[in-house]
């Protein structure tokens, strides 16, 4: 014979008997601020502009890269007044008509130019050369060549964007920025109580 097979019926869940066991069920989410979400986007903000920092500091150091910010329309329609190009050292033996370069000048600003024609320094270093150059925008040469060993060429160019990099470095701006990242950590990072935290540490009273 055999034995009768005994069939298990599932348990149904048990509800709540009480209003305090009710609200002890529920589960609490708690909902981020506002001003949470802000800062997180702003620290991921803060943090991509530090890389880029860092980075540019990196390739200064290591390529000799630098941003060169333009004041006049020398140059224009290739690099207009207001733009910021990006320039990399190189030996002046690299240098080669038709290239935009920077030259330095002793007790002047550097001065950005195409270069229209390159020749060996009579008597000088081998790798020295002198250069003559001339803006896009202008009608005759620069007055006068340009004895260089190192030059630095334009790689490109971002119009538009030289007072804000010339603004960003200003004493009040930066003294803004400092204030304004300081008060954005201090309201993320100040310590305080959460709703759901509160609710959850209720202690629930059941009935007498």
């Amino acid at each position: 014979m055999t034995s009768p097979t005994t069939v298990t019926k599932p348990t149904k869940p048990t509800k709540p008997t009480t209003r305090a066991e009710a609200r002890t069920s529920q589960v609490v989410t708690p909902r981020r601020r506002p001003l949470s979400r802000v800062g997180d986007a702003m620290l991921v903000l803060a943090a991509a502009t530090g890389a880029l920092c860092i980075a540019l500091t990196i390739a200064a150091a290591v390529f000799d890269i630098r941003v060169t910010l333009f004041s006049t329309g020398s140059m224009s329609p290739t690099i207009p007044a207001g733009a910021a190009a990006v320039a990399r050292g190189i030996p002046a033996s690299e240098v080669r008509v038709g290239d935009v370069v920077t030259v330095e000048r002793a007790g002047k600003l550097p001065i950005t130019h195409r270069v229209t024609s390159v020749v060996a320094v009579p008597d000088g270093d081998p790798e020295a050369r002198r250069i003559t150059m001339r803006g896009d925008a202008n009608v005759v040469e620069d007055p006068f060549p340009y004895d260089v060993e190192r030059v630095r060429i334009v790689m490109f160019s971002v119009p538009g964007i030289a007072p804000l990099i010339d603004g960003v470095g200003t004493p009040p701006v930066m003294a803004g920025v400092t204030g304004a990242a300081t008060v954005l950590v201090v309201a993320i990072f100040w310590p305080r109580r959460d709703r759901g935290d509160r609710s959850r540490r209720r202690r629930p009273r059941g009935r007498a």
